[in-house]
């Protein structure tokens, strides 16, 4: 079993304990009082590279990163460096998130927040969005033809915009078959945890200049930041490096500032 096999093994047990507890119809009367979701997409459409800023508290890859007692105000410290988007890890067991993270963190920010999980049902859209999601990623190499399909169309239903994250050429075909618009390739081999950098540049040119392109996994600081901006990325999604930072509204900063057109 690869590490991303026994992640996802994890979520759908703890899933079905959480759907035990909180209907569909529960989840579907929370986010209808919830103003609209928010859209980013303009925001990383436009010059400069923009920073989607991760509440991570741990990975599989690295164990224990950051305590964040307070995600909330770690999220607020990110928006007040020029953050487009904040992701908030939500699964337990690998990287000791939850929704209640989400939800602290979404009362605390107007910047649009991904909720960063394994989904692998609707169901899961349906919690992302009442709890205040306004984006949600759906991994490819974690889903059937079916399946990816299914939950682009849902998350649209529902208002959420999908990062759609690929890993090689396969699934970057596959994503752009369900017509994903923002597109993270994700140089961490999911099934080894091993990074490979160069994976990005290899696989952004396979997108079509409409497509939003996010580099994930591999930013350690500005320089790796320039260095995804010339391969073609408009958005970079940065968690260890930020969290292990003693400043964080100022790392965040420095990294939208290390490509052309980074100050706007």
């Amino acid at each position: 079993m690869s590490v991303l096999d026994d992640i996802v093994a994890g979520v759908r047990e703890d899933l079905a304990a959480r759907q035990a507890q909180v209907g569909e119809s529960q989840l579907l009367e929370a986010a209808a009082v919830l103003p609209p979701a928010l859209d980013p997409l303009p925001a990383f459409r436009a010059p400069g590279l923009s920073v989607i800023a991760e509440v991570k508290r741990s990975s599989p890859s690295k164990g224990h990163l950051a305590p964040i007692p307070d995600p909330a105000a770690l999220a607020a410290a990110y928006a007040a460096g020029g953050a487009d988007a904040i992701s908030v890890l939500t699964e337990q067991r690998r990287f000791g998130g939850s929704l209640d993270d989400l939800r602290q963190v979404r009362a605390a920010v107007s910047t649009p927040l991904l909720r960063k999980d394994f989904v692998v049902t609707g169901y899961q859209l349906l919690e992302a969005r009442a709890a205040g999601a306004d984006l949600v990623l759906l991994i490819v190499a974690a889903l059937d033809d079916a399946l990816l399909h299914d939950l682009h169309q849902q998350a649209g239903e529902l208002g959420l915009t999908v990062l759609t994250e690929v890993h090689d050429e396969a699934e970057t075909e596959r994503a752009l078959a369900v017509g994903a618009r923002l597109v993270g390739v994700n140089a961490r081999n999911l099934k080894t945890l091993e990074v490979h950098p160069e994976v990005f540049g290899r696989l952004a040119g396979l997108l079509p200049d409409d497509v939003v392109t996010v580099a994930e996994s591999g930013v350690t600081g500005p320089d790796d930041a320039a260095r995804y901006a010339a391969e073609g990325a408009q958005v970079i999604l940065v968690g260890e490096a930020l969290v292990k930072d003693g400043d964080p509204r100022g790392a965040v900063a420095a990294m939208r500032a290390a490509a052309p057109g980074g100050e706007r």
